[in-house]
Order: structure tokens, then C-alpha cells, then sequence
């Protein structure tokens, strides 16, 4: 990059001495065509504004699962013979008296059950509770094995009907599962679509609200309601994201706040709010027009495009403020400005879309619509901050007083006779002890967050919801449902693939009852279920109950008269499936690791042509497979970020010493970071991945603007305590306030009711204020040891000014 693309002129010719065809292809066609422009951009915006009012808010279980993994695919194939093991709603209905056995509380629980049923959405065939006819028991008589639903023949709530239902559900097994094991609550498993009956995609908005509405009326008839499952997670994501816009109104004020502090100019500063605004609009036009949604994962782009947009905007009328402050006309500073900038700013979006555009590299469809709708909104700002904001600025200039004090202060500091003492202090950087002490820091630092960053784990840290509070509604009917049950909604199925008719196979059970045994050894099991589990129940059943005979009798008349009875759960209609439930004590990445290593050590020990053990369904299963994709993508992704800001680097500064003095602070920051993940307990996840890359491609901007500005003074010959001084004054202070206004405007973010949002606040605001400091400390200390002048004084200041003079002609 060339001196005269960065510095700013030291000459102010009129407006009537300014060649219009001077400049470079792009400015010409831009400046030249003003009006042009401005018209354009006013009739996309308002196509685009009315756009974005088709916009929706939409989730979808299947989005945020990675369809094309094994895991997913072998769930995806035989969903439809797998009962609640995908998406599903778990409806807790706890009695306010001693047990469940009331009928006024078995009434409310049908008519909830009934009510349930009708519900858009729900898989009808596999819906189960107390009232459905699939579920049974089955037990040993004097006549032999018997059986048949669980609410009686002829019920009618007298004594001896609640008896006889005590009974059943005793021989059914379902303490646990349907009925607590306290007997005080039990459960509504409500498998559920991924279309309604008229074919639309299940709006889970819709179906959150029913659900709360069901809560309502049936906790004023004496029961309590507990609900889980990701449809009611998403549901309260939806509520949560409506608080948003909260957020960004908080957003809109900081950054305008902060702007207009900095400038003390009112016009300015809206017309920096107005084109980081129509970027968002632009943004949220085109994605419906491009046939996507917002989800709550998304949310928060908008967001993040503003502060992005406000960061490069306040670059851009600093500019354009300190050449009105020379006298300059405001079309030849907004012109001038545009020339020197215009690359830097450039190859700054280009490296913000870089660290969103790598997030394709995940298979799971939820983020990869969150890297669309970022660089969509990246993409938007070249135009709208780079482009429209300078030519809006060239007709209603800037405050005559604020640039006057803009370059007053200006001038006063680059002659010395006014240092502020904060840049006097950064100045110090550029010497060898200051270099040298913040180079080791750093390299201490840089070490113990590798060495911390070690211990960052793979997928979920806490118990229930971690995309929610601890203290959520949500999070509470988990820890109701997990103490009241014996086992957590955490289920991991391993699918059986048998031959049709051969599931009930002497040597197939056999060897999911040594898989069961297993896994009940395993730390983080609480139970689990299969058919062979059946069989020793039933052969100790009809023996009177004698534990001697919980044995697995190798006798497949036997076998096959059990299977005949079984809950059709268990396996299926074609009897060639079958199903091995693990109960888990939750769903951290330790857990999910340790069960599945052991199955599929087992299934390479074990499987033969007759049976296939395959992995997994049941949202353990799926979160299993989710955190193996993450952890594949998670090195893959950094290593495409850093190559590709690597990349822009070299192909704006041309130096290799130059990208190493900018890409060092960003690796620190990405060890800090991470070190902090662990420190506050986060898992790198959905949620917290994208955050990884964008700290690094948004962070770069800091060091392309400095780094612009003090290798071209480098290129002049000067020392490189002037080349940056002089970088602070120009690039430096809208650095600095860069980085505080990004980070303010995302903290903010912490008190939002979705922790994930929160999170992903904290993580941004710290790496935007570590990526300030590493462009602001890191930048000169690393330059002292590897940028060196490049031209002698005298000899490079003559073709300096020759090239100011043609740049000005």
C-alpha cells in the first residue's frame, strides 16, 4: 500500500482546482456519478426495507443437527420406527396430593393427554402416556403370561379401578419412565413432526405457546405442568429474542454516544447511525429474499454489522473531518479520504466476511445460515460504509467547529507541543525495553492461555439447557424431571439392524445383554432398557420373582414368546430393528465421549451379518454426533481464518515482517480467549464457535488500519517512533474508540435472558478489547524488532512529495 493511500494530504486545493478525473477508476465512477448513487441506494433501501418486513423468526430441530454425520444419518433412516427418541416433548404432570392414583388427577391427566393429541404437529401414532392405548403390561399368572393396557377395562375411578391401575403399572415397568418413582407425577412423551398435517414446517413459536397455554389451564385444575424437549427450548429461545431489540436500541445509543463524544459533531454522527442502519436493513432484505430465516442463533447478526459498520463509518468521517479542518471543500475531502482508506477498509470487510464465510465448513445448518446472514450484512457495509457514507458526507460536510478542533489537536500533537500523555505512553512501545518487556508479557501470557486452553472441552458443561439460564423455567422442569424419574431426558438409543423376523435371535440378545452390562459399568449410566432386559424380567416373573432367575435363558421359544409381548418400543413392527435405551446422568461432552467410545468398540468387537450395532439416536445420541462435527471443524475452521487474514495481509502490505507483526496479537488473543472459555466453564459448541472466528477476522481491522498508516511513514524514511506516532493521530484514536464502542455495544449482551447470547457478548467485548490493545501495544513492540526503514529520509521525501503532487492533480 502505497503512502499516498493512507496519509493524509498536507495541501487543501479548492474545489475549483480539483480535477474531477483525477483518482482511480472506482472513485471516479463513484464521486463523478453522486447523485446517481445516493438515488440508488435510496430505492434499494426502501425495496429492501420493504423486504424485510417478510423476514421470520424460525427454528428447526433438523437445522441444527449435522445431517450428513453417521450418526445422523443411521437416525434419519429408520426415524420413522423409533418412538421419541428425535424430537420430542416430555409433559411432567405432578399431582398436588400423596399420589397419582386420584381420580380427579387421572381426569385432568386424559383430558391433557386428549387435548395433547390434537395438537398440530404431534406424531399421533407414537404420542404416550397412562391413557394410550400402546402403553401395557405385562405380567405372570396361574393362566401364564398376561397382558393389556395399563388403565383398566371398564375404569371408572372407584377404589378398586385405582387398585387394579396400581397393579398394572407396576408389572409394566414404567416407574421411571411414564410414572415417578414416587408415584406423584408421571409423563407425556409427545414425539413431534417436522411438518404439520397441511405440510408447513412446524412453527415451534406457535407450539411453545400452546404448550404454555396448556400450562395455564391445567395448573389452575390442581396439577403442575414440567415440559422439556428442544421444541420448548427453542420456544423460550424465541420469548428471550424478543428482547433484542432492547439490545439493539442500547446499541444504537452507545455507539452514537461514543461517536459524537469523539467528534462533537451532530450531522456526522447520524449520518454514520444512518448507514450502519441501512446496512442492517439491507442485511434483512435480502435474507428473505434469498429464502432464509432468522433463528436464535442468528439473532445477534444484525448486531454485530451495526457495531462493524459504526467501527469503519467513524474511520471514514475522521477522515473527512480533519481535511475540512486544512480548508479543504467537503467533496474533495470526502474524495481524498476515499482514496486513502477506501483499500484498508476494504481488505478489513473482506477479512470480517472471511471469519463468517469459514463457518461453512461446519455441517450443521444452523450455522451455516448464520455465516450466510453475516457475510450478507459484511457484504452490504462495503457498499453502504465505504461507499455511500463518504459521498453522503460529500454534500452535507461536517461541523466547521469540530473539524477545526479535530485538526487543532491534531496539529498540536504531531508538533509536540501538546503530547497527550496516553500516546506518549503507547509511544514508548516502539523502544527496545518497552518492546522488549511487552513482547515477553505477551509470550507468558500467550503460553499459559495455550497451556489453559488445553483443558477446553467439546460440547455442553452443564445439566439442562446450557442455551438458557441455570434459573430458567426450562432448567427447573429439568432438574424436576431428572430427580422425580431416577433418569435424565439424556438418551442415547443404539440401534440394532437385524434381518426382518430375527430380532429376537438367541446370539443377537445375547450380545446386547453383554452391551447393556457394559454400559451400566460406565460412569455417567443410570439405566438402561433393551429387550434382553425384558427377557430376565419376564424368567424371573415367572418364577415367582426369585432373583435367582434374572437370568438370561438361552432358550429362543422362550425368547420369542417374550418378544411376542414386548412393548413395541423396544423393536420393531418388521422385528428388525431393535433398540438398547442408555440413560444418562446428563449430556457433558466427558459423558457423551466415554459411552460412545465403548459402543463403538463394542459394535468393531461384535458385529457380524446378522446384527449391527449402529450409533445413534435420542438426544444424547444426536448431541454426541453434534460435538464430534464441532471438534472436527474446530481446528480446521481457525486454521481457514488465520490462512485466509494470512492471505489478506500479505496482498495488502506485501511485507511478510508486516503480517507477522499483525496476525501475532490475534493468536494471543484466540489462547486468551479460550483460556477464559474454561475459566467460566463454556464448552466450544453451536453457540460458541462462531464467536472463535469472527474475534479473529473482525480483530484484524485494528492492526490493517494502524499498520496502513505506519508502514507508509516507514516507506518515507521515517523512525519508527514518528511512522506510529503519526498512526496514532491519524487511524489510532478511531481505533481505540473502535474497540471500545464494539465492545460496549456487545457486553450489553450479558443481560440477555438466552445465556448463550450472553456468553457470546462476554467472549466478543474481551477479544475486541484484546485485539485493541494487540494492535495498539503488540503492533509497535513486535515492529521494533522486525519493521525497519525502508529509504533514506531525503531521498524517499522527494518521491513522496512527487507522488502527493500526482495524487493531488
Amino acid at each position: 500500500m502505497t503512502m499516498s493511500a493512507v496519509s493524509p494530504p498536507t495541501s487543501a486545493p479548492s474545489l475549483a482546482a480539483f480535477d474531477p478525473q483525477s483518482g482511480s477508476l472506482v472513485e471516479r465512477l463513484l464521486f463523478n456519478n453522486r447523485r446517481l448513487i445516493v438515488l440508488l441506494c435510496v430505492l434499494l433501501t426502501g425495496l429492501l426495507g420493504w423486504q424485510a418486513t417478510q423476514l421470520q423468526l424460525q427454528a428447526s430441530f433438523e437445522k441444527t443437527i449435522p445431517a450428513s454425520h453417521p450418526f445422523i444419518q443411521n437416525f434419519l433412516q429408520y426415524q420413522g420406527e423409533l418412538s421419541g427418541l428425535g424430537n420430542a416433548v416430555r409433559i411432567g404432570v405432578a399431582s398436588t396430593q400423596d399420589t397419582i392414583y386420584d381420580a380427579r388427577y387421572l381426569d385432568t391427566l386424559r383430558r391433557l393427554s386428549d387435548e395433547v393429541f390434537l395438537m398440530p404437529g404431534v406424531d399421533r401414532a407414537r404420542m404416550k402416556s397412562l391413557w394410550t392405548p400402546s402403553t401395557r403390561w405385562v405380567g405372570v399368572t396361574e393362566d401364564g403370561l398376561e397382558g393389556g393396557p395399563v388403565i383398566p377395562d371398564g375404569y371408572d375411578g372407584s377404589p378398586a379401578s385405582l387398585q387394579q391401575l396400581g397393579a398394572n403399572i407396576a408389572r409394566s415397568g414404567e416407574i421411571g419412565q411414564l410414572v415417578a418413582r414416587d408415584l406423584r407425577s408421571s409423563v407425556i412423551v409427545v414425539p413431534l413432526l417436522a411438518k404439520d398435517a397441511q405440510g408447513q414446517a412446524l412453527d415451534y413459536a406457535q407450539l411453545s405457546a400452546r404448550l404454555e397455554a396448556l400450562r395455564l389451564k391445567y395448573e389452575a385444575e390442581g396439577v403442575r405442568l414440567h415440559i422439556t424437549g428442544f421444541a420448548k427450548i427453542v420456544g423460550d429461545l424465541i420469548d428471550g429474542v424478543r428482547a433484542v431489540l432492547v439490545f439493539f436500541g442500547v446499541a444504537v445509543l452507545i455507539a452514537a454516544a461514543m461517536v459524537f463524544w469523539y467528534t462533537r459533531c451532530a450531522r456526522s454522527t447520524l449520518l454514520v447511525v444512518l448507514a450502519s442502519l441501512v446496512a442492517v436493513v439491507w442485511q434483512l432484505g435480502l435474507l428473505p429474499t434469498l429464502g432464509y430465516a432468522l433463528d436464535p442463533y442468528s439473532i445477534l447478526v444484525p448486531f454485530l454489522v451495526f457495531a462493524i459498520g459504526m467501527s469503519h463509518g467513524a474511520q471514514k468521517m475522521n477522515g473527512i473531518m480533519q481535511d475540512v479542518g486544512r480548508g479543504m471543500h467537503k467533496l474533495v475531502a470526502a474524495r481524498f479520504t476515499f482514496r486513502r482508506l477506501f483499500l484498508a477498509g476494504l481488505t478489513a470487510l473482506l477479512a470480517d466476511a472471511v471469519g463468517f464465510a469459514v463457518l461453512l465448513v461446519i455441517d450443521i445448518q444452523v450455522i451455516r445460515e448464520l455465516a450466510v446472514a453475516a457475510s450478507i450484512g459484511v457484504g452490504v457495509l462495503i457498499f453502504t460504509n465505504l461507499i455511500l457514507l463518504p459521498i453522503l458526507l460529500s454534500y452535507t460536510g461536517v461541523s466547521q467547529a469540530a473539524a477545526e478542533r479535530s485538526l487543532r489537536a491534531e496539529q498540536a500533537d504531531a508538533a509536540g507541543a501538546r503530547k497527550h500523555p496516553l500516546w506518549a505512553f503507547l509511544d514508548r512501545f516502539t523502544q527496545r525495553r518497552w518492546a522488549a518487556i511487552a513482547v515477553g508479557l505477551a509470550l507468558l501470557l500467550g503460553l499459559a492461555g495455550y497451556a489453559a486452553s488445553t483443558r477446553l472441552q467439546i460440547g455442553d458443561l452443564d445439566p439442562g439447557a446450557p442455551e438458557l439460564r441455570a434459573d430458567s423455567r426450562y432448567n427447573r422442569d429439568v432438574a424436576f424431571m431428572n430427580q422425580a424419574y431416577g433418569a435424565s431426558s439424556d438418551v442415547l438409543a443404539v440401534l440394532v439392524r437385524t434381518a426382518d423376523g430375527q430380532c429376537s435371535k438367541l446370539d443377537t440378545l445375547n450380545k446386547i445383554d453383554a452391551l447393556e452390562w457394559q454400559l451400566r459399568q460406565l460412569d455417567g449410566v443410570e439405566s438402561t432398557n433393551t429387550l434382553a432386559l425384558l427377557n430376565r424380567r419376564v424368567l424371573s416373573g415367572l418364577n415367582e420373582g426369585q432373583p435367582r432367575w434374572y437370568e438370561f435363558l438361552p432358550n429362543q421359544d422362550m425368547l420369542n414368546t417374550v418378544t411376542a409381548g414386548a412393548p413395541r418400543g423396544l423393536y420393531n413392527d418388521a422385528c428388525g430393528l431393535l433398540t438398547v435405551y442408555v440413560y444418562l446422568r446428563d449430556h457433558k461432552a466427558d459423558t457423551l465421549s466415554r459411552v460412545v467410545a465403548h459402543v463403538q468398540a463394542f459394535a468393531q468387537a461384535n458385529d457380524s451379518p446378522d446384527a449391527q450395532f449402529l450409533l445413534a439416536a435420542g438426544s444424547a445420541g444426536i448431541e454426541a454426533a453434534t460435538n464430534i462435527v464441532v471438534k472436527d471443524a474446530w481446528r480446521l475452521m481457525l486454521l481457514l481464518v488465520y490462512g485466509a487474514v494470512v492471505g489478506l495481509c500479505f496482498v495488502t502490505f506485501r511485507s511478510w515482517r508486516a503480517v507477522v507483526v499483525a496476525v501475532l496479537p490475534l493468536v494471543l488473543t484466540s489462547f486468551l480467549a479460550e483460556a477464559l472459555m474454561v475459566a467460566l466453564g463454556m464448552g466450544v459448541k453451536v453457540a460458541t464457535l462462531p464467536v472463535i472466528a469472527l474475534g479473529v477476522g473482525i480483530g484484524v481491522d485494528y492492526a490493517l488500519y494502524v499498520l496502513s498508516v505506519t508502514l507508509a511513514q516507514l516507506r518515507e524514511g521515517k523512525s519508527l517512533s514518528e511512522s506510529y506516532y503519526r498512526a496514532l493521530l491519524f487511524t489510532g484514536k478511531v481505533v481505540m474508540l473502535t474497540g471500545v464502542t464494539l465492545a460496549v455495544g456487545v457486553v450489553t449482551w450479558v443481560l440477555s435472558p438466552i445465556k448463550f447470547q450472553a456468553d457470546m457478548g462476554l467472549l466478543l467485548a474481551f477479544m475486541f478489547l484484546w485485539n485493541m490493545l494487540g494492535a495498539l501495544v503488540l503492533v509497535p513492540a513486535l515492529g521494533h524488532f522486525l519493521l525497519k526503514r525502508q529509504a533514506h529520509p531525503a531521498e524517499d521525501s522527494a518521491a513522496f512529495m512527487g507522488r502527493l503532487r500526482a495524487t493531488h492533480a
